[in-house]
C-alpha cells in the first residue's frame, strides 16, 4: 500500500516542478515574434492606408444602367404583324411592328386626287387666258375701228361747219354730222373700256391659276403627311440592342405614343453610383474605378469616372425636399456619379441594366486638391476682406 501511494504522488511532484529555462526563452521569443508581426503588420497597414486606402471612395449604392429606347407608334391603328420576340437581339433598322396601313394609304390616294384636280383647274384657267388674249386682240381692233370712225366724223364736222356759216350748206346737215361725231366718240370710249376690261380679265385669270397652284401645293403637303403616316405604320429599331418588356400583340389597337416595348443597348452599359456628398471632395472625372458585380463575385472590372451630376438626387426628384419647414434633421445627401465600364466580352454578355454593383474610385490623382483649394480660398478671403 505504501508503494501504491508513492506511485500516485510521484506525477504531482513532476507537474509542480518549475519549467526549464529553455522553455521560458522559447515562449518569450514566440511572444516577441508575434508582437513584431503585429507591429509590422500595423505599420504596413497604416502606410498603405495613408498612401492608398484613404483615397479609395466606395459605395454599394450603384447599379448598371443603359439608355433604353421606348418603342411607341407615331400613328394609331390595329397591329398587323409583330416581327420580334421577347429578349430578341435586334439591329438598327430592323422591323419591329407593322400597323394596318390601309386607312393611311387611302388618305394618300385622296391627296393625289386633289393634286390632279388642282393641276386640271390650273390648266383650264390657262386655256381661258389664251382665249382672253384673242378677246383682247378683238377689243383692240374694235377700238381702232371706232377711233377711225370718230376721226372721220370729226373731220366732216370741221369741213361742213364753215360752209353752214356761209350759207353754202344747211345747218341741219351740220347738226347731223355733229351727232354722228358724238356717237363715234362714244363708241371709242366704249371700245377703250372694253379693251381695259379684257386686259384686267387676264389678271383675274392669272390669280385663279395661282390659286389652283396653291391648292395643288396644299394637296402635296397633305400627300407628304399621308406618306409619312404610311411609312410610320412600320416601326423599326432605332438602335442596336435587345428587346425587353414587350406588350404588343397582333390584332391589338394601339394609340399614337403608346409604349409597345423597349430596346436596351446591352453593349452600351454604364454605372450610376450614388456617393455621399462627403466622398466627393477629391473625386474627379477620369479617375480609375474598380467595379465588382454582385452576380460575378471576385471579378474586378475596370472603369472610369465619366461625369458627376450637377445636383443631388433629392434635387431632381418629383417632390424635392423643402427643409425650410418644420423640424430639421441633417441627412447626408447623395450625388449620382456616372461611371464608364470596360468589361470583357464574356462579362459583358452577363451584365444587364438594373444589376447591383460595388464600386471603388481611386482619388489619388487629386490628393493635393484639398490643400490647394484651401489656399486659394484663403487668398480669396483676403481679397474680399480688403474690399
Amino acid at each position: 500500500m505504501a508503494d501504491i501511494a508513492a506511485d500516485q504522488t510521484a506525477p504531482d511532484d513532476t507537474a509542480a516542478a518549475p519549467a526549464s529555462p529553455a522553455k521560458k526563452r522559447r515562449a518569450k521569443l514566440i511572444i516577441l515574434i508575434m508582437l513584431a508581426v503585429v507591429l509590422v503588420g500595423g505599420l504596413l497597414w497604416f502606410l498603405r492606408y495613408q498612401s492608398y486606402g484613404k483615397f479609395q471612395q466606395s459605395t454599394t449604392d450603384a447599379y448598371v444602367q443603359a439608355d433604353s429606347v421606348t418603342v411607341a407608334p407615331k400613328v394609331s391603328g390595329y397591329v398587323d404583324r409583330v416581327f420580334v420576340a421577347e429578349n430578341q437581339n435586334v439591329k438598327a433598322g430592323d422591323p419591329l411592328v407593322a400597323i394596318d396601313a390601309r386607312d393611311y394609304r387611302a388618305q394618300a390616294q385622296q391627296s393625289e386626287a386633289q393634286i390632279a384636280v388642282a393641276r386640271a383647274n390650273a390648266r383650264g384657267v390657262e386655256a381661258q387666258i389664251d382665249e382672253q388674249q384673242a378677246a383682247i386682240a378683238r377689243a383692240q381692233a374694235d377700238l381702232v375701228a371706232a377711233q377711225t370712225d370718230a376721226s372721220f366724223a370729226n373731220n366732216e364736222v370741221a369741213r361742213y361747219a364753215p360752209l353752214a356759216e356761209s350759207g353754202a350748206e344747211t345747218r341741219e346737215r351740220v347738226a347731223t354730222l355733229r351727232n354722228q361725231a358724238r356717237q363715234a366718240n362714244a363708241r371709242v370710249a366704249a371700245s377703250r373700256a372694253a379693251l381695259a376690261a379684257a386686259q384686267r380679265r387676264v389678271g383675274t385669270l392669272r390669280a385663279q391659276v395661282q390659286q389652283a397652284l396653291a391648292q395643288g401645293e396644299g394637296a402635296r403637303a397633305q400627300l407628304a403627311a399621308a406618306e409619312t403616316n404610311v411609312g410610320a405604320t412600320l416601326i423599326r429599331a432605332s438602335i442596336n440592342g435587345r428587346v425587353g418588356d414587350k406588350t404588343v400583340r397582333v390584332g391589338q389597337f394601339v394609340q399614337g405614343g403608346t409604349r409597345l416595348m423597349s430596346v436596351v443597348p446591352t453593349t452600351e452599359l454604364y454605372i450610376e453610383a450614388n456617393f455621399k456628398e462627403t466622398q466627393l471632395g477629391l473625386m474627379r472625372v477620369g479617375q480609375p474605378v474598380h467595379i465588382e458585380v454582385d452576380a460575378l463575385p471576385g471579378v474586378d472590372i475596370p472603369g472610369r469616372v465619366a461625369s458627376i451630376a450637377p445636383g443631388t438626387g433629392a434635387q431632381f426628384s418629383v417632390l424635392p425636399p423643402q427643409n425650410a419647414t418644420g423640424n430639421f434633421t441633417k441627412i447626408v445627401q447623395r450625388v449620382p456619379v456616372r461611371i464608364a465600364l470596360y468589361p470583357g466580352p464574356a462579362t459583358r454578355a452577363l451584365m444587364v441594366p438594373g444589376m447591383s454593383v460595388e464600386v471603388s474610385v481611386d482619388t489619388r490623382s487629386a490628393r493635393d486638391a484639398a490643400d490647394r483649394i484651401a489656399k486659394e480660398q484663403e487668398a480669396h478671403n483676403e481679397k474680399v476682406t480688403r474690399r
